[in-house]
């Protein structure tokens, strides 16, 4: 301690030749002691106070300018699992002039993965100067260029495809698809641009599969004549098959419809499976007694697809079948996949099978869970309660996967209702029940909730995860903190 060697020092000094010792009394001794002692906390104070603590920004803020690649890195993955947006100029401003390969990359996926526009022109500049760049960094700009629908990069990316570089084809034509998809100018010709490379650069298997993809993302119906073709292609691969009945399904056009009705009836269950998934967008008699008949397929990919193709197409028909299905079939991914549909037909008769596959506890923990998300996502307000009651029964039987399950499923539930649930999860919950007050907080936009949320930013009490989220909650909701 400071003061404690100034104490050692005076009295290890002679004054004037005279031991200080021998003109101290030992009450007096005392009394300078417990004087300097009580004002050494005072100093350190006041020390402390001359050094403020950093904010939770401003350290991030800090790790961005000056932090290596790997603490940049890391910081990437929190930011992108708190979704917060207050680094994103900050961000830009490091992919503009870093020439380091993990940390572009890591800012490219990122900003790709949020749908963040902002850095197109970098990315165009690295496809531009790509002998001078890393592999991964390229094909993380073209990844990127293609998830952010960048209609004003397609000709660099036709440049790149044109160029025959084949260590960035795959990516290049999956980008050039994506960033089409919703330019109605550019669709047609692209199609035509990817429609005549396929033919003319006869490309390999793997290429063709991704040139197949493409055009099924551009939605152009200059395509679907290609496509039908190779759907009715006996002596076709399965996996092209496969992929351009996909395609043909993205476009949606009649034209396609009569390939897929006849690959409902392929003998390879994989093609099979994959037409009844494509119904979904058409209509018809022909189309509803496809799909019905698919639920009978001892293939069970069939049967997913045929509960899948049927809740997109809301198929008021197929209820009976999703039933026997969400209650009887042997394979978990059919059953999951028929509650699913249930929940999108989301008729009366479908939300009372949905109910009974809930409250029903003999049954697994999965189907309850996938029907009980069903019953939130179309009526929280009825069924939020009840959820709720079911998770506090699943944690007083110590059921552990399924009071998780419950606090998944409750996160994105949408009600009024839920408010006081979330002020008993903050005021008494556990860093679980807090991490779900927020969810909900911010699905519901309870701004009411503010002074609550507040409570949450104290990392000593709440812990540092608990306090990051409700800074981004604030932040989310457009709170200043």
């Amino acid at each position: 301690m400071f003061f404690v060697k100034i104490i050692n020092n005076i009295l290890s000094q002679r004054h004037r030749g005279t031991d200080i010792r021998k003109k101290m009394n030992i009450s007096s001794m005392f009394l300078i002691i417990f004087a300097l002692l009580q004002a050494e906390p005072l100093w350190a104070q006041d020390n402390a106070e001359q050094k403020p603590t950093k904010t939770l920004e401003e350290q991030r803020l800090d790790t961005l300018r000056f932090g290596t690649e790997t603490e940049i890195a890391s910081l990437i993955q929190i930011v992108k699992a708190e979704k917060i947006h207050y680094l994103d100029n900050e961000l830009i401003e490091i992919a503009q002039k870093t020439r380091n390969r993990n940390i572009l990359s890591g800012i490219f996926g990122f900003f790709g993965d949020m749908e963040k526009s902002g850095l197109e022109d970098r990315a165009v500049r690295v496809i531009g100067g790509r002998d001078d760049e890393a592999n991964d960094t390229v094909l993380a700009a073209v990844d990127y260029l293609g998830k952010i629908k960048a209609s004003g990069a397609v000709d660099s990316l036709k440049e790149l495809i044109s160029s025959g570089e084949t260590r960035f084809l795959n990516s290049a034509f999956r980008a050039l698809g994506r960033a089409v998809k919703d330019n109605s100018e550019l669709k047609d010709s692209t199609a035509a641009f990817l429609l005549e490379y396929y033919s003319e650069q006869r490309p390999g298997d793997e290429n063709r599969r991704e040139i197949i993809v493409a055009l099924g993302e551009t939605g152009s119906k200059e395509a679907v004549s290609f496509l039908s073709d190779l759907i009715k292609d006996n002596d076709e691969r399965a996996p092209l098959r496969m992929a351009a009945l996909d395609a043909v399904s993205k476009i949606g056009d009649s034209e396609g419809l009569d390939a897929v009705i006849g690959a409902v009836s392929s003998s390879d269950p994989n093609v099979r499976s994959s037409a009844v998934s494509a119904l979904a967008p058409f209509s018809g008699e022909a189309v509803d007694s496809a799909i019905l008949e698919a639920f009978r397929d001892s293939f069970w990919r069939t049967r997913v697809g045929a509960a899948s193709a049927a809740g997109k197409r809301r198929l008021e028909a197929a209820v009976p079948y999703l039933r026997f299905r969400a209650e009887n079939d042997e394979v978990p991914a059919v059953r999951d996949e028929a509650i699913k549909a249930l929940g999108a037909i989301n008729n009366a008769e479908a939300n009372t099978i949905l109910d009974s596959l809930f409250k029903e506890r003999k049954n697994s923990d999965r189907v309850r869970l996938v029907a009980g998300e069903m019953l939130l996502q179309n009526n929280a307000d009825t069924y939020s309660a009840r959820v709720f009651a079911e998770m506090e029964e699943a944690k007083a039987r110590n059921q552990t996967a399924l009071y998780n399950g419950f606090i998944r499923i409750m996160g994105t539930a949408k009600s009024t209702s839920l408010e006081n649930i979330v002020r008993r999860f903050i005021s008494s919950g556990g860093v679980i029940e807090k991490s779900l007050a927020l969810d909900l907080i911010l699905s519901n936009e309870f701004r009411s909730l503010e002074t609550e949320i507040r409570t949450l930013l104290d990392e000593k009490k709440n812990g540092a995860s608990i306090a990051r989220k409700a800074k981004s909650t604030l932040e989310r909701l457009g709170i200043e903190e």
